[in-house]
């Protein structure tokens, strides 16, 4: 069971990641932010993550 909770992290950000920008996309915020980088905000932040913990998907599909 433990080998397969590692393999939930990655998919989870990832879907955290897609929903939060669709949310995101015609938020106020989002059009009277001060910061124009692209790199601010919780997209970016669940897109790293899920690339930080792709360790166990990784493994799976080399072999």
């Amino acid at each position: 069971m433990s080998r397969f909770l590692s393999l939930a992290a990655a998919p989870a950000f990832a879907a955290m990641a897609v929903l939060t920008g669709i949310v995101e996309i015609g938020s106020p915020a989002v059009i009277c932010s001060m910061s124009a980088s692209p790199l601010t905000g919780m997209v970016p932040m669940y897109a790293l993550m899920s690339a930080f913990h792709a360790g166990p998907w990784l493994g799976r599909i080399s072999g």
